[in-house]
């Protein structure tokens, strides 16, 4: 979980040293560790020989506008428009992370400029494997045809999100990386928080009291479609993209009914900024006629902006997934959420001492075994998490299996299927 501790330097790079340096020799700064080169761009569909990386150039904000701006007007959620490379998960935990100014500060630095000491570097706050990391880039990005190749912000001189991915592509081998993920991975690296996730089909009965509920403990909410292939399905209500990541913006319950009746609604934004649900609920669908002028105003209810209103009952049935990243108890926004107790514990497997594979390995099994005690009382719910993923067991659950899809960022491609699994013991206090 995030503690506020010091920032660990990413590959010993010193922003503010590098930062002087190009200062003082009248040198824009250009970043050895993820070059402006074929292979930090990506190693399969963006390879260096693909025809999605033909005619790319890297290039510097100033070479693509006349005013470049970090930040125009705050950083918010239209500021993330997702370009040719498949990182919708990537997309939506960003745009959840400007629902919170004061954790997006602490990610983005926003105080950078283009303008005072620039130097052509730029650096980012990232948690990554238990601690906060800086992670210092240079701002050349992919363009084709003068414009950004990958996540860009509507407003075309203004460039934060575009250094964020980049960044996140640094510290995960390259931007083609990025194309697999998961929205609660992003949440956590941005957050140092801690990740649930529920299959709406399995979904417990209460599951829309969670969501909000949540919402309340500044918990960032995502949610996702599950298709088995990409193309776009079209319905009689609706237009799913294929494989489509969605951002839970806000809950809200009304009682503007006919007959007094409750309904549940989900606001959810689509993360290219437009294409949205057109069923019940939707902008200006006959449902909002039922409900009061001031009222509609309050919910913002119309605007061709790729945010939208369904009822959770419609939610939960066209959607797959539904991502929770609770902020743990040291958050900057967390004065008033509920509580929660973390604890977090350092370990590894190593090969021929530690690692001795899995539990059909009768004698090297044992030697892996990694005992954590914890003692719990008043017990509502117990979150496991890995290092990009996690596990929900409720307080009678007897074990547990996740199975990690790891990404090696050495080789930049993707990882045999790796299986961890918990086993979690209930030792109940003798009376």
């Amino acid at each position: 979980f995030a503690h506020a501790e010091a920032t660990v330097k990413y590959l010993d790079q010193d922003f503010e040293a590098l930062r002087s340096q190009c200062l003082s020799s009248g040198q824009l700064f250009s970043d050895p560790t993820f070059p402006a080169a074929p292979e930090s761009l990506g190693f399969n569909e963006f390879g260096p020989n693909s025809s999605k990386a033909k005619d790319m150039q890297w290039k510097r904000p100033k070479e693509l506008c006349l005013e470049p701006k970090f930040i125009i007007g705050g950083a918010t959620r239209t500021d993330i428009c997702q370009g040719a490379l498949g990182d919708c998960w990537l997309m939506g935990s960003i745009a959840s992370l400007t629902l919170s100014q004061d954790i997006l500060a602490r990610v983005i630095h926003p105080e950078q400029s283009f303008t005072e000491d620039y130097a052509g570097i730029f650096h980012f706050q990232l948690w990554q494997y238990g601690q906060w990391v800086d992670v210092v880039i240079d701002d050349k990005l992919p363009t084709k045809g003068g414009k950004l190749m990958f996540v860009h912000s509507a407003e075309r001189n203004e460039f934060w999100s575009a250094l964020l991915e980049k960044a996140y592509a640094k510290v995960n081998g390259s931007y083609e990386a990025l194309c697999k993920g998961w929205a609660a991975e992003g949440c956590v690296d941005f957050t140092g928080g801690i990740a649930e996730r529920y299959e709406l089909s399995k979904a417990p009965p209460n599951m829309f009291n969670i969501m909000k509920q949540t919402l309340t403990q500044c918990a960032l909410l995502c949610t996702s479609i599950y298709v088995r292939c990409n193309r776009i399905q079209t319905t009689r209500f609706s237009l799913c993209l294929g494989n489509r990541l969605y951002k839970a913006k806000e809950v809200l319950v009304s009682q503007h009914l006919v007959g007094g009746n409750l309904v549940q609604l989900v606001r959810l934004r689509n993360p290219w900024g437009h294409k949205e649900w057109n069923g019940a609920w939707s902008d200006n669908s006959k449902e909002w006629n039922l409900v009061l002028p001031e009222e509609k105003a309050k919910l913002n209810y119309s605007a061709d902006d790729g945010e939208f209103w369904m009822s959770y009952s419609d939610f939960k049935e066209r959607y797959s997934v539904v991502e929770i990243c609770n902020l743990t108890p040291d958050a900057l926004c967390m004065d008033h959420a509920g509580q929660w107790e973390a604890k977090s514990f350092e370990g590894s497997w190593k090969q021929g001492s530690t690692a001795g594979g899995c539990n059909k390995n009768a004698g090297a099994f044992y030697r892996q075994i990694h005992w954590i005690q914890l003692c719990l009382k008043n017990l509502t719910k117990l979150v496991l998490t890995f290092p990009r993923n996690a596990c929900n067991v409720g307080p009678l659950c007897w074990w547990a299996i996740i199975v990690w899809n790891t990404l090696s960022k050495v080789a930049k491609v993707w990882a045999p299927l790796h299986q961890i699994t918990y086993f979690v013991d209930i030792l109940r206090e003798k009376k």
